[in-house]
């Protein structure tokens, strides 16, 4: 059996394979943040195509924290069942499925550039660029309400069945902007030094956590460099995936970029070195992400260590049944949906 087939355990949660589908906001949810028939139908396609781990994408915990009108939400009872239908969907054909619980800050309604239902937030009264609006620069005393706020969504997660919790800290959103000295200029205990910065953060992990059965993971998503001079650096993130762990936390999910609207160069796996030194300094499960499309490098990636799973967003997108395929090229006998057995390759 390859590396990426072999089963992977995080807490009380077998893993079938090192495969994960990346959370990727689809802009298809009802306007009051409810699951809809098309999320059904993406996501359990996914897990029939033999995913390991199904991340759902950023689920705002409150209904101003959206990135667009149409993301789905956990801030409320309304939108437990339909999300509890997919994942009992997603279940019974093998995988695993996770909620990523967000909140975008300043990023709040990217496609108006700020300017939305509700006023943005952020922790400074920065916008993300010269043509946004500026946020609301949030006092000390606002942000329990955020935190009670990630508390609820977990709730509500356990309520519709997911077995594992991603944290949304990376791509220039709400607790990425806090850790980030480029929006982050706060001279309280939220601001200054990446101990300060990264206390919210922590917070919300440690509130999260408390919510948590004992075997439920909890993941949390980290951008491991702004790719701007004065920015995140991988070394700031290694010490904060340190804290992390210490407080609970299973993986880091290791992507980059979005506190600026500069796009780095990038190529097949390059994010991978990310995912290594943060799981080799930090002593901390780590996910990759980034271009990863040939079954090859899937594969290498796990094999050496350099992540513990691989996730997969425009590949899965544009073949969910990419872990099947990958399967027979690694030479693995990996189970098929009986629905299909008939079309399973015999050579």
């Amino acid at each position: 059996m390859s590396n990426l087939f072999s089963v992977f355990t995080l807490r009380g949660v077998n893993l079938r394979n090192r495969i994960a589908m990346s959370p990727m906001c689809m802009y298809s949810a009802a306007e009051d943040g409810v699951a809809t028939d098309f999320h059904l139908a993406h996501l359990a396609a996914r897990a029939v195509g033999g995913v390991g781990l199904v991340i759902t994408e950023a689920t705002a915990v409150e209904a101003r924290a959206r990135i667009s009108v149409n993301d789905l939400g956990l801030w409320n009872d309304a939108q437990v069942e339909p999300l509890a239908r997919i994942v009992r969907l997603c279940k019974a054909h093998g995988a695993a499925v996770c909620t990523q619980l967000a909140h975008a800050g300043r990023k709040a309604w990217t496609p108006t550039k700020g300017r939305g239902p509700f006023p943005a937030v952020a922790p400074s009264a920065i916008p993300f660029d010269a043509d946004w609006t500026t946020p609301h620069e949030l006092a000390v005393a606002e942000l329990d309400g955020i935190v009670a706020a990630y508390r609820a969504a977990t709730r509500r997660a356990l309520a519709a069945g997911f077995d594992a919790v991603e944290v949304h800290a990376a791509h220039g959103y709400f607790l990425h902007q806090f850790l980030s000295p480029l929006s982050n200029r706060r001279a309280d205990e939220y601001g200054g030094s990446l101990a300060n910065r990264a206390r919210l953060l922590l917070r919300v992990a440690e509130a999260i956590r408390a919510e948590l059965p004992d075997t439920t993971p909890l993941l949390v998503r980290l951008s491991c460099t702004d790719w701007v001079d004065g920015g995140l650096t991988v070394n700031d993130q290694v010490e904060v995936a340190r804290w992390l762990k210490a407080r609970g936390v299973d993986m880091v999910d290791c992507s980059s970029g979005g506190s600026t609207p500069q796009v780095p160069s990038v190529g097949p796996g390059y994010q991978v070195p990310f995912a290594e030194k943060i799981r080799r300094e930090a002593g901390i499960a780590t996910m990759s992400v980034g271009l990863i499309t040939t079954p090859e490098m899937a594969e290498e990636i796990v094999r050496n260590g350099r992540a513990d799973v691989v996730a997969m967003g425009r590949e899965l997108l544009r073949n969910p049944y990419w872990p099947l395929q990958a399967a027979r090229t690694l030479g693995d006998d990996f189970a098929w949906p009986k629905q299909y057995q008939r079309a399973k390759p015999t050579v």
